[in-house]
C-alpha cells in the first residue's frame, strides 16, 4: 500500500515542481534602481517596475535595464595637440539611462557604445586645444566633451551628466621644457617685483629729502639720529660730517676773490692833448 501511494504523490509532485517554475518564471520582482523592457512575441509593450510585475511564459521577455549612475573609466588616448605635442589623456565618464526603453531598442550594447563615442570625441576635443589650454583649462574642456557625448546619446536614452579629464600624460623632454619656462616665468616676476619696489622706495626717499631739506635743523636731526643707530654696534667708525645748514658759509668761502680794475686816464687827442701837456709843464 505504501509504495503504491507513492506512486501516486510522484505524478502530483511532478505537476507541483512544473507550476512552481512556471510561477517563478511569470512573477519578476525589480528593485527601486531597476526598470524591466516588456517585449511580447517580439513587440514592445512597456516599461514595467519597480516591484513585482507578472509575465506570460514563454511569450513575455524582459529585460532588466539598471538607472543608476555608470562610472566607466576611459583608457588613455593617445593625441596630439593644436600644437603639435603628443601626449595621453584618460578621462572618467559618468552616465545614466533615463530612457530604458530606448537604451534596449536604439542601440545594442549601449555601455560600450557610449564609451567608445567618448574616447573619439575626447580625442577630437583635446586635438584642437593647445598644451597650455589643455593643462589650464581642463573644464572647458570637460563641459565640450560632455556636451558633444550627450547631444549623441540623447536617442539612446542616456544621460550624460559629467566627464572630467583625470591625467595628461607629456614626454620627458616637454616637462623639461615647460619647467624652464616656468624658472623664466619667475625670475622675471622677481625682477618686476624687485623694480616696483626700488621705484616706491625712490619715490618715499624722494618725499623725505623734500620735508627734509624744507625745515632747518631737520638734516641734523636725523644726523645724529643715525650716528645713535650706528653706536649701538661694535667695530664702527664715526665720521661726523658737517651740518647742512653751514653749506651756505662754504659757498661764500669757495667764491672766488673780485679783482677790481685799475681807472684809466681817458686818452685826449688834438688840442684838449697840447692843453694837458701845458698844464703839466706849468
Amino acid at each position: 500500500m505504501l509504495f503504491r501511494w507513492i506512486e501516486n504523490l510522484v505524478p502530483l509532485a511532478g505537476v507541483f515542481v512544473a507550476l512552481a517554475a512556471l510561477l517563478k518564471m511569470a512573477v519578476k520582482v525589480f528593485p527601486e534602481y531597476e526598470r524591466g523592457v516588456l517585449f511580447r512575441l517580439g513587440r514592445l509593450v512597456a516599461v514595467k517596475g519597480p516591484g513585482l510585475i507578472l509575465v506570460i511564459p514563454f511569450i513575455d521577455k524582459v529585460i532588466r535595464v539598471p538607472l543608476r549612475i555608470v562610472v566607466d573609466n576611459v583608457p588613455p588616448q593617445e593625441v596630439i595637440t593644436k600644437d603639435n605635442v603628443t601626449c595621453k589623456v584618460n578621462a572618467v565618464l559618468y552616465y545614466r539611462v533615463t530612457e530604458p526603453d530606448k537604451a534596449v531598442i536604439n542601440v545594442e550594447k549601449y555601455h560600450e557604445a557610449t564609451s567608445q563615442f567618448a574616447q573619439t570625441t575626447m580625442r577630437s576635443v583635446v586635438g584642437q586645444a593647445d598644451l597650455d589650454e589643455l593643462l589650464s583649462e581642463r573644464d572647458r574642456l570637460n563641459r565640450r566633451i560632455q556636451e558633444i557625448v550627450d547631444s549623441a546619446t540623447d536617442p539612446w536614452g542616456i544621460k550624460v551628466t559629467a566627464v572630467e579629464i583625470r591625467d595628461v600624460i607629456i614626454p620627458v623632454e616637454m616637462q623639461r621644457a615647460i619647467a624652464r619656462q616656468a624658472e623664466a616665468e619667475r625670475d622675471r616676476r622677481a625682477v618686476v617685483i624687485q623694480a616696483d619696489g626700488e621705484k616706491q622706495a625712490a619715490k618715499k626717499i624722494a618725499e623725505a629729502t623734500e620735508i627734509l631739506t624744507r625745515v632747518n635743523g631737520a638734516m641734523t636731526l636725523r644726523m645724529l639720529r643715525t650716528i645713535s643707530e650706528s653706536a649701538n654696534q661694535e667695530s664702527n667708525t664715526i665720521l661726523f660730517p658737517i651740518p647742512m645748514e653751514l653749506s651756505h658759509l662754504l659757498t661764500k668761502w669757495t667764491e672766488p676773490p673780485v679783482v677790481k680794475q685799475e681807472e684809466k686816464k681817458p686818452e685826449t687827442t688834438g688840442a684838449w692833448k697840447e692843453t694837458w701837456a701845458a698844464d703839466e709843464e706849468v
